[in-house]
């Protein structure tokens, strides 16, 4: 039989080994819950997720001919952890272009998502809208559209389809509703620019990546593949209407902005949609 002395001495240590192990785990659990939070994503740390899979509280409505907030015909929905853009309760089309705004602005970041066109193209809708969508970014903030404003001051990464007749038709151009951007060093008298992707056909999910340096360079990016870059997004040129004078200085450099997903009469899902900020820079 030990000494009463040992056995304390050794009960004391056993009592201490586990409390630092204890002490050590919840640090470790601590430290890995606090890094998911910052980052957004597990395994690459500094992107931040602004769609959480489950609805869409962080985002808002504004479709033409409606008030902003006014989700007309349910034509933003979550199911199965995706943005659904659909119009099965519109009826008429009426040029009701819409646009989902996430809740902030942005200035340098790297964007990526995940897209799709699915269904029937709504038949009311301007035929240029078949197998189209797009990502606006550099927006006015929606708050500041009118009621009947048909597009955001913007830059839109356009998304296109194939049309499935053999004719390329890429994805990942540049349109530029109330814009002007610089490509191939002079300002573009073109309100769209073809990028050099491949055509995709079907439902098929395709990644999608757009990276902004305020009002520098942006590049677009289509499942891996560099497909884009233009520089000096302005305010300017023709196409977007219906919108307050005052938020149309023309010749303003653009270098922040919001970004918003469009719906523009064909059936499209969103999925994954994550932003990691980037330092700024004067270059």
């Amino acid at each position: 039989m030990e000494p009463k002395s040992t056995k304390e001495n050794k009960n004391t240590k056993a009592f201490y080994t586990k409390l630092f192990f204890a002490l050590f785990s919840c640090f470790l659990i601590l430290g890995c819950s606090s890094a998911r939070k910052i980052s957004g994503n597990d395994t690459d740390p500094g992107w931040t997720k602004l769609f959480n899979g489950h609805d869409i509280k962080d985002w808002f409505v504004k479709i033409n001919h409606h008030e902003v907030g006014e989700n007309f015909g349910n034509t933003f929905r979550v199911e199965d952890g995706i943005i659904k853009i659909r119009y099965d309760q519109y009826g008429n089309f009426n040029d009701q272009f819409g646009h989902l705004y996430y809740k902030t602005p942005f200035s340098y970041y790297h964007l990526r998502f995940e897209y799709r066109f699915v269904g029937k193209w709504q038949t009311t809708a301007p035929p240029y809208t078949i197998l189209n969508s797009g990502m606006m970014f550099h927006s006015q903030d929606p708050r500041t559209m009118l009621k009947d404003q048909d597009w955001p001051i913007s830059i839109e990464f356009q998304l296109l389809g194939g049309l499935g007749d053999g004719k390329p038709r890429p994805t990942g151009n540049m349109c530029s509703p109330g814009t002007d951007v610089v490509y191939k060093g002079k300002v573009s008298p073109d309100h769209c620019i073809n990028s050099t992707s491949k055509t995709y056909d079907g439902e098929q999910w395709v990644k999608a990546e757009l990276i902004v340096q305020g009002n520098k360079l942006i590049t677009h990016i289509i499942n891996g593949d560099t497909v884009l870059q233009y520089s000096r997004p302005t305010i300017g040129g023709g196409v977007a209407h219906g919108y307050d004078p005052k938020y149309k200085q023309d010749g303003k450099l653009l270098n922040t902005g919001f970004i918003a997903l469009q719906s523009e009469g064909q059936p499209v899902d969103f999925r994954n949609i994550e932003i990691k900020q980037l330092p700024v820079t004067d270059r």
